[in-house]
């Protein structure tokens, strides 16, 4: 039987903009160094997948939610101050 991961994560984002890759490689390497080999990422285009961003809310992209883990907790931005990314989404400060 496989072992899910502890921590899942999505992120919304608006096609392949600046923004949103620097989002995707910011929130990767949080996870890689905070949460190695237990986390995983999905990636939702807003503009490919409207209905999905509607469901969640998502109101300005790119937007990070922390879905396992519960409870819910939500990130707006590129995700480059770790430091507040990592408490935000309970992850503790990075080491």
């Amino acid at each position: 039987m496989a072992v899910q991961p502890s921590f899942s994560f999505r992120l919304y984002v608006a096609g392949d903009g600046q923004n949103s890759v620097r989002a995707m490689a910011n929130l990767t390497a949080l996870c890689d160094a905070q949460l190695p080999g237990r986390h995983e990422i999905e990636v939702v285009d807003v503009f490919g997948y409207p209905d999905r961003a509607l469901v969640d809310r998502i109101v300005m992209t790119p937007t990070v939610i922390r879905v396992q883990p519960g409870p819910i907790r939500r990130v707006v931005g590129t995700l480059q101050a770790t430091d507040d990314v990592a408490a935000a989404l309970g992850l503790g400060a990075p080491g």
